[in-house]
């Protein structure tokens, strides 16, 4: 049986901390809209457990009671929609966060 070809796409990884905002809103639900309003056909936000930064080390206390862990919002579609929402994402992460894209086959 033949495999199925792969499709060449992009991949938009965003990291930043559980807290961050963006004009009051969470910026990780503003992120979230702002792919759907872009036709971006899925995306996953991941909670990390520590990490660390410009913005110093994340973690969770030991009481639990304050956590702002690293947050990781992954979306994977066609170049184009892609580019059409970076412009805006580095808008609302400016310095307080990582935006990487790469090319990545999909199956």
């Amino acid at each position: 049986m033949a495999k199925p070809p792969s499709k060449r796409m992009v991949k938009l990884t965003v990291v930043v901390k559980a807290k961050d905002a963006f004009k009051g809103k969470p910026l990780v639900d503003v992120l979230i809209s702002l792919l759907m309003e872009a036709g971006v056909s899925g995306a996953t936000v991941t909670h990390a457990a520590r990490g660390y930064g410009a913005r110093g080390i994340a973690r969770a206390d030991v009481l639990g009671l304050s956590v702002n862990l690293p947050t990781i919002v992954e979306t994977v579609s066609d170049a184009d929609r892609i580019s059409k929402v970076l412009t805006e994402v580095k808008k609302m992460v400016g310095t307080n966060g990582l935006i990487t894209t790469s090319e990545v086959d999909v199956y």
